[in-house]
């Protein structure tokens, strides 16, 4: 049944979730802060939900059931956000993290399986198997009037796992080799207003580590945006074009050549829905499926990923127009070619009204996907193996946010 959110109260939760995701934690008072806002889902999960950190007997996983080891925020025996570790089994299951207050965000570097992650406004790291925690950068007390440039935000690993990006008071290179920090891209002043500037989050680098993709955030104000950043030379490319586009919080994914990112929105309201393609040399983004779907009808898209046999893969619907806020419409997952259109055919026609993410296998075999427990919760969720040939699917681990393969 396609149930709705009432317009006021579905633009808070979403607003929660926009902040969960694109802005850096703090710890000061005022307006709920991600970690915040990461504790009181954990908590609404954990009155939901017993803690599991392996998965459900009642769902065997057969061995090698994944190509990578599964990393993910799930929640410790005292309800607290810590990094854990599925192995390749499925089956076998590990905390890595073991910090006394949540762990706000982290990645894994691909080449080790080591983990970066902000705690207590602390940059830290830890080897694969929890060994070895040495904090990098100590963001210090965060001002309450201050909190998103005193807050660290998004350690995000570099493909060959020698730099780690982060945010705070801009864009920061942290080198592991010599443990210096470079501070590369500075938050500025605003000479009209002498306020901040532009916050630089870090999201993901490209396939070749030449690119960073970033988020551009202006402090108390709705100027988000997505920029592409080149680390050789310095210099930024920003998005320009795209009807109704907004890279906030659509998480793009590169392709695997590194020339582009495709990016969607299953939500209407604040911004538009639809599936775009951003090129990452010029920024262009070129609209391939439209807020308006004709007819009467939106076009809403989700977790788009272009597989290695060249198709695109993403979770879609067309919906009634409606005056109201849309965010949890059912989708099924369907393939098409990169334009989105051509030959679009439906794989499943599951109900994915309540995914919150997905990650993509690399070959596109499977997705794993995070169901909410119920409709409001906008964070995590029940991590299932989908897969796209019908067979059943399987439990990994009853909550997960964040979810990233490792080596």
């Amino acid at each position: 049944m396609n149930k709705r959110f009432r317009p006021i109260a579905a633009f808070l939760v979403l607003m929660l979730a926009i902040m969960a995701c694109a802005l850096p934690a703090g710890n000061g008072g005022g307006e709920p802060t991600p970690d915040q806002v990461a504790t009181i889902v954990a908590s609404t999960l954990q009155a939901l939900t017993p803690v599991v950190t392996d998965p459900p007997t009642e769902t065997p996983a057969p061995a090698g059931l994944l190509p990578h080891s599964f990393y993910y925020l799930g929640n410790d025996a005292s309800g607290l956000l810590q990094v854990f570790r599925i192995e390749r089994d499925g089956v076998t299951s590990h905390q890595v993290t073991f910090e006394p207050i949540n762990v706000n965000r982290f990645d894994v570097s691909s080449v080790d399986g080591s983990v970066a992650y902000i705690s207590n406004n602390q940059l830290l790291l830890i080897n694969w198997d929890g060994t070895g925690r040495r904090m990098l950068v100590d963001g210090g007390v965060v001002d309450p009037d201050h909190q998103f440039e005193d807050s660290i935000s998004n350690p995000i690993f570099s493909p060959n796992g020698q730099t780690i990006a982060y945010g705070l008071r801009g864009l920061n290179l942290y080198a592991i080799s010599t443990g210096v920090s470079n501070l590369i891209l500075p938050q500025q002043i605003n000479p009209s207003t002498g306020l901040p500037g532009e916050l630089y989050i870090p999201e993901k680098y490209s396939p070749d580590g030449t690119k960073l993709l970033i988020t551009t955030a202006i402090p108390n104000s709705d100027g988000v945006s997505g920029t592409i950043f080149y680390p050789a030379t310095g210099s930024l490319v920003r998005f320009t074009g795209g009807d109704g586009f907004s890279v906030c919080c659509g998480r793009p994914d590169w392709t695997l050549d590194s020339s582009a990112l495709f990016t969607a929105s299953p939500s209407v309201g604040m911004f538009g829905s639809g599936l775009w393609r951003l090129d990452a040399a010029t920024g262009n983004v070129t609209t391939l499926l439209p807020t308006d779907a004709g007819g009467g009808n939106y076009n809403l898209a989700s977790k788009p990923y272009l597989a290695p046999d060249g198709q695109l893969y993403f979770f879609y619907a067309s919906v009634p127009a409606t005056d109201e806020f849309i965010n949890r419409a059912p989708l099924q997952l369907v393939r098409s070619a990169p334009d989105g259109v051509t030959g679009r055919t439906v794989i499943l026609a599951d109900n994915f009204q309540l995914m919150n993410d997905a990650l993509w296998a690399p070959d596109a075999s499977f997705v794993i996907v995070a169901f909410a427990p119920i409709q409001d919760v906008n964070v995590g969720g029940q991590a299932e193996v989908t897969y796209l040939d019908g067979r059943s699917p399987v439990v990994l681990t009853a909550f997960a946010q964040q979810m990233k393969w490792g080596p």
